[in-house]
């Protein structure tokens, strides 16, 4: 079983790239991924906000390990080596340019190389799979015409992922071009992780795209109705959005757990279940391209959503393994309450007759996120404040990794845990990983570990911490 960690650059910068890694190497972590950017502090005008807040439920965040000496700041990027220009030739977007900061700053990924291999650890770079430039998750998005739609063509008003269409050749071009701009830059690495390469389904809203012009275009191409698919995703978006009823969450809750109910659903609404194949088949051709991208002796990765999220994400487990060196099974169980929240507050918006108790109960029952009893309020889910364990259930956790490895079939899932959250609960997190996956645990982000977690990231299994 192996150990991966997240070290994003910043922390390389702050702490010295011999003292992290020696640190992470004494712990046992095995697998250490980075990403291609390096970083400086800067204003609230200018900057992003480290750690990110998360749509505005993050703010709670402080980090554990300061950042030139802050637990919370505004920051600016920029690359960690020059693009080659000439890969990006005719695409719409282009790479972020390199900087001073580049050249003062950007050496620390190359030293980082040169230490965790002298060590004998594996070397893994972070990119966006679908956010142009793809550096760094808050610093980028598509253009208008490459954004995600509704099956009313509408772009949803508020997001958290900046995710653009995976069915625009645009950013798929985009992200061929970094892969290999990447492997000319750096090419002893042992692999890449492509984060969010699905539709993160944050919001409600999320969970019912993409309808744009692009996926019309993708649509025809693979066989798919695409105006039936449209037509059955906008009745089932208006049922949810002002049609439900409590009989329907009653229908939900029933002892054979609303098997019934969905399976009937989708008889009379074939066009939806094209429509999660559909997403499926998008998500598959972004990873067979950039597989083909690579050279075979880099491994190719993706960081995920565990089930069920991973159905209305497009994340299809079983098809995108065929592609994959491995999956990295997302336990980040600090945005679990609060995707759990966001659900119900707009369903109860969009449904004002709704028994808000069913409402919980049933969202309970889908997203599977907490151990019986289960809560019954919403008011029960929110973002954790960093001393305060994750509201979530062990088992619920095993449960989605051992799932999700089921689907992926001999392809390795690692559970993909967060480092955010006190030690106990992290502890706790930890050990659920390490039950869940006989392969081993990533933890993300280095920034959330404190020594007291990286000690334990050392200390033998420990089951008897799964216990209440």
């Amino acid at each position: 079983m192996q150990t991966g960690v997240t070290v994003l650059p910043e922390h390389f910068q702050n702490e010295g790239v011999e003292n992290v890694v020696a640190r992470l190497a004494a712990a046992k972590v095995g697998m250490i991924a980075t990403s291609p950017y390096v970083m400086e502090v800067s204003d609230e005008k200018n900057g992003s906000r480290e750690p990110p807040v998360d749509a505005g439920a993050g703010s709670v965040r402080l980090l554990d390990r300061p950042l030139w000496g802050r637990r919370e700041l505004f920051v600016k990027t920029a690359p960690s080596f020059v693009p080659e220009k000439k890969l990006y030739d005719g695409l719409r977007y282009q790479p972020s340019g390199a900087t001073a900061l580049t050249m003062r700053e950007g050496g620390v990924i190359k030293a980082f190389l040169r230490a965790a291999q002298g060590r004998h650890i594996q070397t893994y770079l972070q990119v966006q799979a679908a956010i142009p430039p793809g550096y760094r998750v808050q610093f980028g998005g598509p253009v208008e015409d490459d954004k995600p739609r509704l099956p009313d063509g509408r772009v949803p008003p508020r997001r958290l992922a900046n995710n653009g269409s995976l069915a625009s050749p645009h950013i798929l071009d985009y992200t061929v071009a970094l892969t290999r701009d990447m492997v000319k830059a750096y090419p002893e690495i042992d692999g890449i992780r492509f984060d969010w390469p699905e539709y993160p389904p944050y919001f409600l809203d999320d969970v019912f795209l993409d309808f744009g012009p692009h996926c019309a275009q993708a649509a025809a191409r693979m066989g798919f109705d695409f105006s039936r698919m449209q037509r059955d995703v906008l009745a089932l978006y208006q049922l949810v959005h002002g049609g439900l009823t409590n009989a329907h969450l009653e229908r939900m809750l029933q002892l054979d757990g609303g098997r019934n109910a969905l399976l009937m659903g989708l008889m009379d609404s074939p066009g939806v279940l094209d429509w999660l194949r559909f997403k499926g088949m998008l998500v598959s051709e972004l990873a067979m391209r950039l597989r083909d991208a690579l050279p075979g002796r880099i491994a190719l990765t993706f960081g995920v959503f565990p089930p069920p999220f991973a159905t209305v994400s497009g994340m299809q487990y079983s098809t995108l393994a065929k592609y994959a060196t491995a999956l990295h099974c997302k336990l980040y169980t600090m945005h679990w309450p609060v995707m759990f929240r966001f659900y119900g507050d707009a369903i109860l918006k969009a449904n004002p007759g709704l028994n808000e108790e069913l409402v919980v109960r049933a969202l309970s029952q889908w997203l599977e996120i907490q151990d019986p009893p289960y809560s019954t309020r919403l008011a029960d889910f929110r973002y954790p404040e960093p001393d305060e364990a994750h509201p979530v259930g062990v088992e619920a956790q095993i449960r989605k990794v051992r799932e999700a490895q089921r689907a992926a079939g001999t392809t390795p899932v690692y559970a993909f845990i967060h480092g955010y959250g006190p030690v106990s609960d992290f502890a706790k997190r930890l050990e659920a990983g390490r039950a869940a996956s006989p392969h081993g645990v990533w933890v993300n982000r280095f920034g959330y570990l404190r020594n007291e977690k990286i000690t334990l990231l050392g200390s033998p299994a420990n089951p008897s911490a799964l216990k209440p």
